[in-house]
């Protein structure tokens, strides 16, 4: 039988300390107050933990427990809890000019800016009382299972960034079961990149350039090492202006000026890095002196139509994706047109400052993608910091996301053990943020579970 105690019960005493069976206390008169009491308890008793005393030896021994220092690159990554955090290692570690050229954008860097803050302005919408003792991550993109939601976007003159470069990344993504995309713009061979990680799965991602024999040699280069996924960007008709990387004189590969030596002296392990290792060569082209924005400028095609998506599409037999998507029409147009999916992207603020968000154009899409009884591919990127950001984009819409800077901080961190760390912390915020919504699986998000705060 369940006995009920009401709040204020008068048959329980609240206070057993100040009373006797016969009243208050023996001949009726209250408890004195015991020495130390605290003011306005009177009859209270203070207790023995309260009490101050000189600590023993034997009660402090447990809690001195030094550690030695430990500067092993394992030990660094550890210590990273957040991609902030690997962020703030990379920065440490990296020269000013590769550093910026990964952690900037165009012009006033507004875009990035946005693209961050958009991630920020939400409001998630938990459900209780679900069974989360099981979180599944894994969902099925582009024809093909991933383990997690993410997978790691193209990256150009990546080895800059960290000798370990594109060989890092993709092997950190065939480990964790993802996909890795190899930039045009890669600083390791296709071949190269298949031959390190040849259980991963390999996406290619492709700038058309003005000479189509030299892209059509890519595609099929790309086909024989078995990428099974063409992603053809089409937001770069010209360079953007990366103005950090116009004032650091920022060159293919570093010039070792005065301001870079001396940049050097406190960050030795790069240059030893750098200086020992087989010097940079592309994925597209063997060597190259000059700048980004000559570079881009000289070799991409400013005039791209949809006739060349066309001759792509009879030309490439894999799974084709556009990036580089910035309104609902060009999602239309694009999936008309043959794509078998877009990415919401606006080169992570790289090129037009001031670009439409991806974020912030999801719900358009998916919902026009729906209308329209579409079963291309959402995948968006730009602005991605957290697991959390990457649950947001999966609740509204998104059915894929891709990680740039996120995973190259951790690269510039510590190589691979970086790119590993990374993704660890991803994943590790995704689990947490899916059990706190009340939700076990990728297929149960919806826009529900969000909520965008107006501004």
């Amino acid at each position: 039988m369940t006995q009920t105690i009401e709040p204020g019960n008068t048959e329980v005493p609240t206070t057993p300390a100040a009373t006797t069976p016969d009243g208050p206390a023996a001949g009726g008169h209250p408890v004195s107050p015991a020495a130390g009491a605290p003011a306005g308890h009177p009859g209270s008793i203070l207790p023995a933990a309260l009490k101050r005393r000189v600590p023993k030896y034997s009660d402090l021994a447990p809690l001195m427990q030094f550690k030695k220092p430990e500067f092993s690159r394992a030990a660094r990554m550890r210590r990273a809890s957040t991609i902030w955090d690997l962020r703030d290692i990379a920065k440490r570690r990296t020269p000013q000019a590769p550093f910026d050229y990964t952690d900037g954008a165009a012009e006033a860097e507004i875009t990035l800016r946005r693209a961050r803050q958009a991630f920020l302005d939400i409001e998630f919408r938990p459900g209780i009382l679900r069974d989360v003792s099981s979180v599944d991550l894994g969902t099925e993109i582009l024809g093909k299972p991933s383990r997690l939601p993410v997978g790691i976007a193209p990256t150009g003159f990546t080895r800059m960034m960290q000798s370990e470069g594109e060989y890092a990344g993709s092997q950190a993504a065939a480990a964790a079961g993802i996909p890795y995309t190899l930039s045009t713009m890669g600083t390791a061979s296709i071949e190269d990149v298949a031959a390190a990680a040849p259980d991963g799965r390999n996406w290619f991602q492709l700038y058309l350039w003005t000479d189509r024999d030299r892209s059509l040699e890519l595609i099929e280069r790309a086909a024989r090492a078995g990428n099974d996924t063409l992603m053809v960007t089409v937001d770069t008709a010209v360079a953007g202006a990366r103005l950090r990387d116009v004032r650091n004189g920022m060159t293919i590969p570093p010039a070792l000026t005065l301001k870079t030596v001396l940049d050097a002296s406190y960050r030795p392990a790069w240059w030893f890095n750098f200086l020992t290792h087989e010097p940079l060569a592309f994925a597209s082209l063997s060597r190259y002196t000059g700048t980004v924005a000559d570079l881009i400028n000289s070799m991409f095609d400013p005039t791209l139509t949809f006739a060349d998506l066309d001759w792509l599409r009879e030309t490439w037999q894999g799974k084709l994706v556009v990036k580089g998507i910035q309104t609902v029409d060009d999602a239309r147009k694009v999936v008309d047109h043959g794509a078998d999916g877009v990415v919401l992207s606006n080169h992570g603020g790289r090129q037009l400052d001031r670009a439409p968000i991806p974020f912030h154009l999801l719900p358009e899409v998916s919902a026009a993608l729906r209308t329209d009884n579409s079963d291309a591919a959402i995948i968006l990127d730009t602005g991605i910091m957290s697991g959390a950001d990457i649950i947001a984009a999966l609740a509204l819409g998104a059915d894929f996301t891709l990680i740039g800077r996120a995973y190259l901080y951790g690269l510039m961190a510590g190589g691979r053990a970086g790119v590993d760390r990374a993704i660890q912390i991803l994943e590790t915020d995704m689990l947490r943020t899916m059990a706190l919504l009340g939700v076990s699986r990728i297929s149960e998000l919806t826009p529900d579970h969000v909520r965008l705060l107006p501004r």
